[in-house]
């Protein structure tokens, strides 16, 4: 991630030579390290299907209690982006190992206190612990993908990004789905079944860190990766200037932003759509149904982020990005939410066809991992403060797709909240056109790294 020669390639693979896994994408020497984001992301996306479900039950259930979790998860999403600007900020000051490490002691703590609250039934506890657990995750995900930034071959960027996403989401919110089917019935079902599959959770990330702690020791993860002779507050603060100063910064954060905010918007409503009793408006599938739909749905994304990582690399990732990540996404929400509506509900095969049209936005979400190549890109010369901007992006989705729901659903409904996505989608295709971005593997070696400054004519790259 760092703008210094030395982070600038790939480094330490065996004997000097590339690795199998170099050649995919995956640097050799953090391969243990993708092994524990998948593992960490499992255990935080155990609970990601019925947390607004569980909240609401707490205090009683009921619509207006759907609209309680939507605020505390929405508070809890702005947590989250707040933490992935720290995680690249900071692993640009004190090196990526600390900062994970940092990231699962916040994670288990206030996990720890959220369960606790819940018990209590307190309002405030609930929403201040949960709050305050959403810095845990974006500081572990988030440093280790600045920590690939830092060691892959700049060619295989895309790729790199691809994979880290395959983990990522394998793990939050597919495995964590399948993991959750299992644990909530051996816990006793029901309200209590999910309590232990949220406790179980906990074990599963400390695992996932373990993993990464013990099995990677590449040289980058414990060093500043900022310029030695920009002060702590400059590093800092870096990203957010950045972003202030460059307009395809800005453009490429609000894009990232967009990317996968209706993912975490549909974890609020759709849980209540899918399993809700069609006496109440539902569609009459059940929990373990609704688990298994989202599993299916993301592993199509799953076995798709390396691919258009790959694709990006060789095509082009903005027009990557634009066709597949922006137009199909689009597409793929629209029918994710009117197919199941369109089926008879509660049959077995309706209930198939829409984890097909579910799958398809599952798939075409990885359409934007080429992002993570771009923001980069834009600005060589401050390649840490665009990694900064573009993991606050990445955690901040979480926070769009919540609040959107927050503001939308209580006048808009559920189908207002689709449509808002849907809009945000068109703004984030507008904005590709402004992105104007050297590619090494297509447009060859840059003449010179000057290319931070603004670009205001559009391209179509």
């Amino acid at each position: 991630m760092s703008s210094t020669t030395e982070a600038s390639g790939q480094v330490d693979a065996p004997d000097g030579r590339e690795t199998f896994l170099d050649r995919l994408g995956i640097p050799h020497v953090l391969r243990w390290g993708f092994l524990g984001v998948l593992v960490f992301m499992t255990g935080n996306g155990i609970e990601s299907n019925f947390v607004s479900t569980h909240i609401a039950t707490t205090f009683g259930g009921g619509d207006d209690k759907i609209d309680l979790a939507a605020k505390i998860i929405a508070a809890y999403s702005a947590a989250v982006l707040v933490g992935s600007y720290l995680a690249g900020a900071l692993s640009d000051l004190i090196g990526p190992r600390r900062v994970m490490a940092l990231g699962l002691a916040v994670w288990v703590v206030f996990q720890l206190a959220f369960l606790g609250s819940l018990q209590l039934e307190s309002i405030p506890l609930i929403a201040i612990s949960y709050f305050l657990r959403g810095f845990g995750f974006p500081l572990f995900a988030f440093a280790f993908l600045v920590w690939i930034n830092a060691v892959i071959d700049k060619e295989r960027n895309g790729a790199g990004v691809g994979w880290f996403y395959v983990m990522f989401t394998g793990g939050f919110p597919t495995l964590g789905s399948i993991v959750a089917v299992a644990l909530i019935p051996a816990f006793g079902s029901g309200f209590v079944g999910e309590t232990g599959a949220m406790l179980a959770s906990t074990a599963i990330v400390v695992i996932g860190f373990l993993i990464a702690w013990f099995g990677v020791r590449e040289k980058h993860g414990s060093m500043r990766l900022a310029p030695e002779g920009e002060s702590s507050s400059g590093v800092i603060l870096s990203g957010l200037r950045l972003t202030f100063t460059n307009k395809r910064i800005a453009m490429g954060f609000l894009t990232r932003l967009i990317n996968t905010a209706p993912e975490f918007g549909m974890f609020i409503i759709l849980p209540n759509v899918i399993a809700g009793s069609i006496d109440d408006g539902g569609l009459g599938w059940s929990q373990s149904q609704w688990l298994v739909m989202t599993a299916i749905v993301y592993a199509g994304n799953i076995l798709f982020n390396a691919a258009f990582g790959t694709l990006g690399d060789k095509w082009g990732w903005t027009k990557t990005v634009r066709w597949f990540g922006i137009l199909g996404s689009a597409i793929g929400l629209l029918a994710w939410w009117y197919v199941p509506h369109l089926v008879p509900a509660g049959s077995d095969w309706g209930f198939v066809v829409s984890v097909i049209a579910g799958t398809v936005f599952g798939i075409m979400l990885a359409g934007f991992v080429p992002l993570g190549a771009i923001m980069p890109a834009i600005a060589p010369r401050h390649t840490g403060a665009a990694m900064a901007m573009y993991t606050t992006a990445a955690g901040g989705a979480t926070f769009l797709g919540s609040a959107v729901v927050a503001i939308v659903r209580p006048f808009g409904g559920n189908v207002g909240v689709v449509w808002a996505f849907i809009l945000l989608y068109a703004c984030a295709f507008t904005m590709t056109f402004f992105f104007n971005v050297h590619q090494p593997r297509l447009h060859g070696p840059a003449v010179d790294d000057d290319t931070d400054a603004e670009a205001d004519a559009p391209t179509v790259a």
